[in-house]
């Protein structure tokens, strides 16, 4: 070690130091002022309990309406207070005279991520809470066989502990307009005022399409196509890696298709991969075929962008980071690389699986170049179809369990995306069999385990 008495480097290395500490500081900072505020929170609702708002969200939808909700009440001026699901115990429920559910639906039937260790902790058991007044909105999708079913999973579990409807559950179909307008009547009839905040969602704005790419021709699965949008009039508006855009197709207006973005505004555009859905009949996707084989370059798109804060880096901004996915779910892991590479983390791990190496190697030259430069420090790629037995990205995972553990221990954070059906399950166990179900839990209940998952 070469040591020096020059006051200008020793003013230069205790400056790095003094730096390189705030960085490190700068997480803890942010999630102890997290903690701190929830328990004040939570201290202020024992000392007047008032209404609980409680939200288990996936997306983010519950608890935008979770928030709209306890602005209604507030202006009322009805004490409220709002909850991850995930934060009440039983406590709180037995204290509780009134708590406004509102939670969403994960697959089939199943607990959104950050409520499983509720349903698990509290909805196992018997709990008598004949005190308790409450009401459930239940946010779910048709198309799933267990449509809505967490959501009608707790309104049954709460009747069985004697708890008392104030309302009948209102389950909302795909963001349906005329649902939400249900639960905001009934909230205003409780609340005693009409006068509430406005609920409408945003406006779509005008974009155009700039640039459409077909990523696999020649692929045995769908085509998959590389887009890039830009406002037609303004400025490029501000988001963060893991959001989402809202696409209205003009042959159904009325439902949008959400898609993660896959570029970061310095990029100048918003990217997104977008794979053509057809169904049996032959005809496409509303969305997917409008954006893909119908809209020509320059032609406008009605969009707006969405935050998806369960899926931003957040306070993981600084730490190593594991990215698994499969498909078009590389569009919100290369958000996130790309926010990793600008802001100089290398520990960057992706994990990622398609059909065939020859046609479906999405982003093949940028990874390549990122895994060159250093800011990609471990790929692996999985290729189902490039072998007799089929092989997928959990396996992959699985093989590398120890490797997993040390990435954790490290401090890591892991992030899926990509489909809901195989994949998503199939990661989940094999972090489970690696690090423990407890210490998974653990994990998302840090906010260190995230999923987007279709």
């Amino acid at each position: 070690m070469i040591w020096t008495n020059d006051p200008t480097r020793l003013m230069l290395v205790a400056s790095l130091a003094m730096s390189y500490a705030l960085v490190c500081l700068a997480p803890y900072l942010r999630t102890r002022r997290k903690r701190v505020a929830a328990q004040r929170a939570k201290a202020e609702a024992a000392a007047n309990p008032g209404w609980i708002v409680a939200y288990a969200s996936q997306t983010g939808n519950a608890e935008e309406l979770a928030g709209q909700t306890l602005a209604t009440l507030r202006l009322a001026g009805i004490a409220a207070q709002m909850s991850e699901l995930s934060e009440l115990h039983a406590e709180d429920l037995q204290r509780a005279e009134r708590i406004l559910f509102l939670v969403s639906t994960y697959g089939e039937g199943d607990a959104p991520d950050a409520a499983a260790a509720f349903a698990g902790r509290l909805m196992t058991n018997g709990l008598a809470l004949p005190q308790l007044h409450y009401a459930v909105l239940a946010l779910g999708d048709s198309a799933y066989a267990q449509f809505c079913g967490f959501g009608r999973a707790l309104d049954q579990w709460l009747q069985a502990q004697g708890a008392q409807s104030l309302f009948p559950r209102i389950e909302v179909n795909r963001s349906s307009a005329e649902a939400i307008g249900a639960w905001r009547q009934q909230l205003s009839h409780l609340a005693g005022t009409s006068d509430a905040p406005d609920w409408s969602a945003p406006a779509f704005d005008n974009w155009r399409l700039a640039a459409r790419v077909l990523l696999n021709p020649g692929s045995a699965g769908a085509p998959v196509y590389h887009l890039e949008l830009e406002p037609r009039d303004g400025e490029l508006p501000a988001w963060e890696s893991g959001d989402l855009v809202q696409v209205s197709a003009p042959s159904d207006p009325e439902r949008a298709r959400e898609y993660s973005i896959a570029s970061m505004p310095a990029d100048g555009r918003v990217h997104l991969l977008v794979r053509l859905h057809t169904h049996d009949d032959g005809s496409h996707g509303a969305a997917s075929g409008w954006l893909t084989q119908q809209a020509g370059l320059g032609q406008a798109i009605q969009l707006r962008l969405r935050q998806h804060r369960r899926f931003r880096l957040e306070d993981n901004a600084q730490r190593p980071l594991i990215l698994i996915g499969n498909g078009s779910g590389i569009a919100g892991l290369r958000g996130h690389l790309k926010a990793r590479t600008a802001n100089g983390r290398a520990r960057n791990w992706l994990l990622f699986g398609e059909r065939n190496v020859a046609h479906d190697y999405h982003y093949r030259d940028e990874l390549a170049t990122w895994q060159l430069h250093g800011k990609l420090e471990k790929l692996d790629l999985v290729f189902s179809r490039d072998q007799l037995q089929r092989r997928y990205v959990q396996d992959s995972l699985a093989e590398q369990a120890d490797t997993v553990r040390a990435w954790v221990a490290a401090g890591a954070a892991i992030y899926v995306c990509g489909s809901l059906d195989g994949m998503a399950a199939g990661v989940d166990a094999a972090l489970a069999a690696a690090l423990g179900r407890e210490a998974l839990d653990q994990l998302t209940a840090a906010g260190r385990y995230r999923r987007d998952v279709y």
